[in-house]
């Protein structure tokens, strides 16, 4: 590569410069409301998030719920990004959807004067990042409770900053093989992303599925900013077992690792550090013990706070 190519690849790269990676990420992942409380708990992680993210080199800070603004400012500038995980809290009155939408909004600010700062959203997120977005609820019922499905790409997938890292052999699996857990019960219809302005202009639809009488977006990256979100669950293919569609073989569990890979790296280009060890110590996931679950949960493991 010639050196003046070497220079127009780098213009080409959105956000951020080589030097400023961070081989120490730490990702905060959103805490959820309990519907009922589990003893004195009133929020949850499922602890196959923060799996996910360690097996790709992060470290994990929950994001509790029901702070101050102040206290989420301080956390912001702490953490090199955030994943709002899948569940049940509600997108529009909740403190999952308060938290959302603060981090959110510190996002776009931050990127908007090149601080890179990634968000990732999963089923519930996913939903949450187009509420978010757009201001408005534009969800449709969709028969995509358990069900494993392919991917079908969209053009734009190709040259995708999700899927460009994915190996070839992997990405034909993935249109061809249901790998994606769909665990959902309401989806962005692809009318309705088509015939919505705002959504239309700021993300890309990379995947879509179909219930067989919808077709819905299952997978999203905005064109301007490091915001990403899929309908299908990836951390369910490596680390959740209690339902008999999550999808485990060899390529579904490639397909676990590369995205998490995809997002940690992102993550990595964000250079915000809490201000001491002993506050990075205090806030980090280790300071609190996963209870297994299985039995009355979904979720194999479950952080409870």
């Amino acid at each position: 590569m010639t050196s003046l190519s070497f220079c127009v690849f780098l213009l080409c790269l959105p956000f951020y410069s080589p030097a400023s990676t961070n081989d120490r990420p730490i990702i905060g992942v959103l805490a959820q409301d309990l519907r009922k409380p589990v003893e004195n708990y009133t929020s949850y992680i499922a602890a196959s998030y923060v799996k996910f993210l360690e097996s790709a080199g992060a470290r994990v800070v929950p994001v509790m719920i029901n702070k101050t603004a102040e206290e989420y400012k301080t956390l912001f500038n702490s953490i090199n990004g955030i994943l709002y995980p899948g569940g049940s809290a509600s997108i529009v009155s909740s403190g999952y959807q308060r938290a959302a939408k603060i981090f959110y909004e510190m996002a776009i600010e931050a990127n908007k004067k090149g601080n890179y700062f990634p968000v990732w959203g999963t089923c519930l997120g996913f939903e949450q990042l187009t509420l978010l977005t757009t201001g408005r609820l534009l969800l449709t019922r969709t028969n995509t409770t358990a069900v494993a499905l392919p991917l079908d790409f969209t053009d734009e997938a190709k040259d995708s900053r999700i899927f460009k890292g994915f190996p070839a052999e992997l990405m034909e699996d993935l249109a061809s093989e249901p790998l994606t857990d769909n665990s959902h019960k309401w989806s962005v219809s692809m009318l309705t992303y088509n015939t919505t302005e705002e959504l239309k202009n700021f993300y890309k639809v990379l995947s879509t599925n179909t219930d067989g009488d919808t077709e819905f977006v299952s997978t999203m990256e905005a064109y301007d900013y490091p915001i990403y979100g899929t309908q299908w669950h990836p951390e369910k293919n490596a680390f959740e077992w209690k339902k008999p569609h999550y999808p485990h073989s060899p390529s579904a569990i490639k397909t676990t690792f590369y995205t998490a890979d995809f997002f940690v790296n992102e993550a990595k280009k964000n250079r915000h550090r809490f201000e001491s060890d002993e506050d990075e110590s205090k806030a980090l996931i280790y300071n609190y013990s996963p209870v297994y679950t299985a039995s009355r949960s979904v979720f194999q493991q479950i952080y409870y706070f």
